[in-house]
């Protein structure tokens, strides 16, 4: 055989690694699922009023104060 290019050495290694990054993923999955949920739990950016279950963006969109102005 012939000495391999650049290119199918850098795919091998590629390959490599996602297949690596998947079985990780998959064996750690439950923890990482936790990990992943606190860390959201814990976004100072994230604001937990924001998030509605059971409706669409587009409710939560037009949804206004509806206390009356002064007049």
């Amino acid at each position: 055989m012939g000495k391999p290019s650049a290119t199918k050495q850098a795919m091998v290694v590629f390959g490599a690694l996602a297949v690596g990054w998947l079985a990780i993923e998959l064996a750690f999955k439950p923890f990482l699922d936790k990990a992943r949920s606190a860390m959201n739990k814990t976004d100072p950016a994230h604001d937990p009023d924001d998030v509605v279950e059971g409706t669409s963006t587009e409710e939560t969109s037009t949804k206004t104060d509806e206390t009356p102005k002064d007049a």
